[in-house]
């Protein structure tokens, strides 16, 4: 989808394809993330100055949702096998303790168990991006938990609790990936898996934004992922799409706008709310 991209004046949800690993971190220079670093760059004047910064990461499963909640979270280095200085970067955004509680009693008062921890640091999922993003780190963070079920229809209504945080200027991100099979990354690229990376893409797209289906139908798309065109060959497992799941549990409408994008060979998108 083109158009202008506008700060709406409230808080925004922004669903990301992260990359690979730190890749798409300057310092590395991958050239396989160009595409997603300029369009980090490109969205961000968009989201204005957050109050605060929400990210549910695919890199964390709890048993119920988990929030961060230390004033001043470390960063886990959850990547493993790249250059040494992609282990010494520093993303030192202070935590939300204040905000933390209050995405906990939310989640609480719509009947969904929740979690606070004040020892777990920010994944990669969180200070990757968010180092192409804000990289002054000035502002206050906390991370949600996937839960280990990965129900679709769990992560939609996680979402939908944490709808009221849109009124207090909180960004919120699902990190994930749109594709994310391993395998194919490194595998020889055919017509064949060229044409299902394309269908769930368009699949995904459509479903996302096509502002002629309800958002009835919207839902029961989203929790019937599986039976979308080659889904389970762009996810074999899918802890990268929930991200999603949530995103749109907390928009509760059609994103304004999809952006479609090349990662290692592979297309993606990327949906903002």
């Amino acid at each position: 989808m083109n158009g202008k991209l506008t700060n709406t004046g409230k808080g925004s949800v922004l669903y990301l394809s992260h990359g690979g690993g730190p890749l798409p971190l300057p310092l590395l220079g991958d050239k396989a993330h160009e595409e997603l670093v300029a369009l980090l760059k490109k969205i961000t004047p968009a989201l204005g100055h957050p109050s605060a910064i929400l990210v549910i990461s695919a890199h964390w499963e709890e048993d119920r949702p988990t929030i961060t909640s230390g004033a001043s979270p470390s960063l886990i280095y959850d990547y493993y096998g790249f250059p040494d200085e992609s282990y010494s970067v520093e993303y030192p955004a202070p935590g939300a303790p204040r905000l933390a509680q209050k995405t906990a009693d939310l989640l609480q008062s719509h009947g969904i168990d929740a979690s606070l921890t004040d020892q777990r640091g920010f994944d990669h999922g969180l200070f990757v991006p968010l180092k192409i993003m804000y990289p002054e780190a000035n502002i206050p963070c906390l991370q949600l938990s996937l839960v280990k079920s990965l129900r679709p229809d769990e992560h939609i209504r996680i979402g939908q609790a944490l709808a009221a945080l849109l009124a207090q200027q909180v960004l919120v991100i699902g990190s994930g990936f749109s594709f994310h099979n391993l395998k194919a990354f490194f595998a020889p690229s055919t017509t064949e898996t060229q044409a299902m990376n394309d269908v769930f893409e368009q699949w995904l797209i459509d479903t996302c934004t096509n502002r002629r289906i309800t958002e009835s139908e919207r839902e029961q798309r989203l929790i019937n992922w599986q039976s979308a065109p080659a889904a389970r060959y762009c996810h074999p497992r899918e802890e990268h799409l929930l991200p999603l799941h949530v995103c749109y549990g907390v928009a509760g409408a059609p994103a304004r706008q999809a952006f479609s994008f090349e990662i290692m060979t592979k297309k993606a998108s990327a949906y903002l709310w």
